[in-house]
């Protein structure tokens, strides 16, 4: 019997909405919240108002796109985390609701364990074990991944992660917010060898990073050198310089983990896995035997096909908990008359 999964994320900025077919994904809406762009940020409250206006609009033109009716949903998923409080009630209350009113089980889902396997989307098995490396918003962690069930965590971020300096310089070279695709764009037209900045090595674990060290460095040497005179800035070449000191920790970090594991597959993903920087780094690895994975480009942000892909992986293996399977459908039952 076929598996259908409908599945919701609104764990930040996206509302976003699956429906996935024995983990293939056959309709995929996404709605980004492009307004947080004059704030400079996220705005949590305006980002829960936002998901409450669009949940229904998304997850209804969703359903409709994949041919499917309600009827024919086998199994829900919604991100429970990790995200902003308010954004991810939004979706997972909506869908326990059509879970209960369906009579189908529920799977709440990590949001970086999804990411973690984004990489794979459509793939009937995973070859286990691989080194994963997840760059997305406020994470930047380095993972060994055993089986669907089994993972570790290598390194873990000691403060700003990638994609945090990656906003916070491009605010210092005068960009917009989200301040990393511009930098990937601008950087490659700029030297990447105009000017050295630091790469953090952390001695109580070579796995761990840092990027705060690299911003304050970016901020030092252009108030040093431009002072407040902005238009004066060769910002291709700075963009560019900086993209390579984040994206050279990334790789050589992870490229360590994979050798140290005597483990020659890896899978790069979250927002930052669609820097170009980053893929043309890894790419080099290729040519040495390493197998390296990386997410279509529009499941490398926040999106449900990873949320819905997670969750078929899990019923598929047998990783649902009885309490998942049931709660639902008893609540269903007391209320139905």
């Amino acid at each position: 019997m076929d598996t259908i999964t409908f599945a919701i994320e609104s764990s930040c900025d996206e509302t976003s909405a699956a429906v996935l077919k024995n983990g293939n994904v056959i309709s995929h809406v996404v709605s980004s919240q492009y307004f947080h762009k004059k704030y400079g940020g996220i705005v949590p409250e305006l980002a829960s108002r936002a998901h409450v206006q669009l949940i229904d609009e998304i997850a209804s033109r969703c359903l409709d796109d994949s041919g499917m009716m309600r009827k024919d949903i086998s199994l829900v998923a919604a991100t429970m985390g990790p995200g902003l409080i308010g954004s991810l009630l939004v979706g997972s209350n909506y869908a326990k609701g059509l879970a209960m009113a369906l009579g189908v089980p529920f799977m709440g889902i990590d949001h970086i364990e999804s990411h973690l396997y984004s990489c794979f989307i459509g793939k009937d098995e995973i070859e286990f074990p691989f080194i994963a490396l997840v760059v997305s918003g406020g994470h930047t962690i380095l993972f060994l991944a055993e089986s669907y069930s089994s993972y570790k965590i290598l390194g873990n971020t000691h403060d700003d992660a990638a994609g945090e300096a990656f906003d916070k310089v491009a605010k210092m070279l005068g960009l917009e917010y989200p301040g990393g695709p511009l930098i990937d764009k601008i950087a490659q037209a700029g030297d990447a060898g105009f000017h050295r900045f630091p790469k953090s090595n952390i001695k109580s674990n070579p796995f761990d990073f840092s990027f705060s060290g690299i911003k304050t460095s970016v901020l030092y040497y252009l108030k040093k050198n431009y002072g407040s005179d902005l238009s004066a800035l060769p910002l291709n070449d700075i963009a560019a310089s900086f993209q390579a000191a984040v994206t050279g920790s990334l790789i050589e970090k992870t490229i360590k983990a994979a050798k140290d594991h005597n483990i020659k597959i890896i899978a790069v993903s979250g927002g930052v896995s669609a820097n170009s920087g980053l893929r043309n780094g890894f790419s080099e690895y290729e040519k040495k035997g390493y197998r390296i994975y990386f997410p279509e480009k529009i499941y490398s942000t926040d999106n449900a096909a990873m949320i819905g892909y997670n969750a078929y992986l899990k019923f598929k293996a047998g990783l649902l908990s009885e309490t998942e399977k049931t709660i639902l459908q008893n609540a269903y039952a007391r209320f139905s008359y």
